[in-house]
């Protein structure tokens, strides 16, 4: 029988595989025997460890010392323990990345746990008679998903792992002895982000910055036919997804005169939020949703993120609505913003006509970095590295409010066709400032404090007007 330490204090540890966390357990013996909190989520979480909502629990009994299985990498976060016996355990890196073909190892008992977190591939070595191992995963086994496993041979002298017991004194299964070496191993997947915007600049600066970035497994659906959203959302297998943004059609929405029937109003940003807010609790799937100030209404305050929400426009309703559904959420990013600013050629298009509001201004590729940026993205990576705190954030220019009007004063001389479109829209309408519906300000300081950077409103003016498109984050 392996020497259980028992009385330890319960504690996460690093490893050299990015994510791959041991955890030593308290357990607490006696003369007959001994207890174990072997998952403790508000303890646990509380040291680090993430919060991976388990939805299936395994057991491989083991019953011979040098059953050895492995190495499989599988599509979803699992925690690994030992409720009798003890494991030699050794975990390969098979994301794509910098740290692909790191190796990690070390031995479980009852009182040792580690967590694997997706694409890091598992292995064990049996080393008492009678071992019983047992995993967490948070993702139900089936065949879609099986087929998307990928291995490496446990006797791939490349990896370098020093077997206690030599394997060809082992009982392996015939699979795993035919599995590749890691110079032909298939790196593991990324999970895939569904995009579901019907919003042209947000999806635009997007698909940008996510392809000049080479970021994989991002899809884009861009439709805003409602029965097309109805039956995307009960046909696709979400098991696949780790991700959904979606948007709402912001363009609409904070124009004088909307195109969008009233009833679409609340399926786009009322029902669909809703449905895709079940969809992500049930499959574990991070929901990021982008919103807009009008959940305030025309108070012409500065708004943070704890603001409680004051909707008088029927859209404002529907988008409060859609807010809420999002929040209830256990992996929700909500980005709040203000009046959305485009592409040059389309805000020359639509600039005027939308000149009713005042308010804090969102670029579109400011968003679009932002929607990267809390999902964990940073630069460099394939798949996210540091994702933020689950909750709401605001995305918006620092400095103050104005509306399209305002903005003309950075055009160049040049630049005269905004210029003949805000002077004719003031002819016409008698627009001036106080006229203006007031959403209020965003204070965006909750984001700045995780290092995302957000220009004044002055130079971010001059900037999208005299630069292009920001290629990569």
């Amino acid at each position: 029988m392996f020497n259980i330490e028992f009385e330890k204090d319960l504690e996460v540890t690093e490893t050299s595989i990015p994510g791959l966390k041991v955890v030593d357990l308290a357990v607490h013996g006696d003369s007959r025997g001994w207890f174990k909190e072997n998952w403790q989520r508000a303890k646990m979480t509380a040291l680090g460890l993430p919060d991976f909502r388990p939805v299936q629990n395994n057991v491989s009994f083991n019953a011979e010392r040098g059953v050895t299985r492995g190495i499989h990498a599988e599509p979803w976060d699992k925690y690994i323990s030992v409720a009798t016996g003890s494991v030699f355990g050794a975990w390969v890196d098979l994301r794509p990345g910098a740290t692909f073909g790191e190796v990690f190892t070390c031995v479980l008992d009852p009182s040792r746990a580690i967590y694997v977190p997706r694409g890091v591939g598992n292995s064990f070595q049996a080393l008492e008679d009678g071992t019983a191992y047992t995993y967490l995963v948070n993702a139900h086994w089936s065949a879609e998903l099986k087929a998307t496993y990928t291995f490496v041979n446990l006797a791939d002298p490349a990896l370098g792992i020093e077997w206690p017991i030599p394997l060809s004194e082992c009982t392996l299964s015939e699979a795993d002895k035919g599995h590749p070496m890691l110079a032909d191993a298939l790196p593991m997947e990324p999970k895939r982000t569904l995009v579901l915007s019907l919003n042209s600049y947000f999806s635009s600066a997007l698909r940008s910055l996510v392809e000049n970035s080479g970021i994989p497994g991002f899809e884009f659906i861009e439709q805003a036919v409602s029965a097309r959203i109805t039956s995307l959302i009960e046909e696709t297998d979400w098991s696949l997804y780790g991700s959904i943004i979606y948007v709402a059609p912001l363009d609409d929405s904070i124009s004088c005169e909307s195109t969008v029937e009233s009833h679409d109003k609340w399926l786009y940003n009322a029902e669909v939020p809703a449905r895709l807010s079940k969809i992500a609790t049930e499959y574990g799937i991070t929901l990021v949703k982008v919103s807009s100030s009008l959940v305030f209404g025309d108070r012409g305050e500065v708004h943070t993120e704890n603001d409680f929400f004051s909707p008088s426009a029927p859209v404002g309703i529907a988008e409060a609505a859609g807010d809420v559904a999002v929040f209830c959420t256990p992996k929700h990013y909500l980005l709040r913003t203000g009046l959305p600013i485009g592409y040059l050629e389309r805000f020359f298009e639509g600039g005027a006509d939308r000149d009713c509001f005042i308010g804090s201004l969102s670029f579109a590729e400011d968003v679009a970095a932002a929607m990267l940026f809390v999902l964990g993205y940073r630069k460099g990576d394939i798949e996210p590295s540091h994702p933020l705190p689950v909750g709401g954030y605001n995305c918006a220019c620092e400095g103050g409010t104005m509306g399209l009007s305002e903005v003309s004063r950075f055009m160049s001389e040049d630049a005269r066709q905004l210029n003949f479109l805000q002077k004719t829209h003031i002819e016409a309408n008698g627009s001036t400032f106080k006229d203006r519906t007031d959403l209020g300000a965003l204070d965006s300081s909750k984001l700045e404090s995780f290092g995302f950077s957000l220009d004044e409103v002055d130079e971010r003016i001059k900037r999208f007007l005299l630069c292009g498109p920001c290629d990569s984050i």
